[in-house]
């Protein structure tokens, strides 16, 4: 499995959201002194009603939580756009 399929599959079991994009951008930080441990930069864009009520910092803390381990293994950078169904929508 990828990263991206395995990122994808660790949020859509914490969030069900009803849209989920993950970009991997690895490849436009070639060089980087982050990416050369292996690690990789994704944008995440992911909207859900989990996150209703929820300030962005803890939005984005729910989402470095539910990537877990992949956090120090396989993911060096994470842009994070977290929303929720009515904000998507407006």
């Amino acid at each position: 499995m990828s990263r991206v399929e395995r990122i994808r599959a660790a949020l859509e079991a914490a969030f069900a959201p009803t849209r989920l994009e993950v970009e991997d951008d690895s490849h436009r930080h070639a060089g980087h002194a982050g990416a050369r441990d292996g690690r990789g930069h994704f944008n995440v864009r992911i909207v859900s009603t989990a996150f209703a009520g929820k300030p962005p910092l803890a939005r984005h803390r729910a989402v470095y939580a539910a990537l877990g381990g992949m956090m120090q293994t396989d993911i060096h950078a994470l842009s994070i756009e977290a929303r929720t169904p009515a904000e998507a929508d407006a």
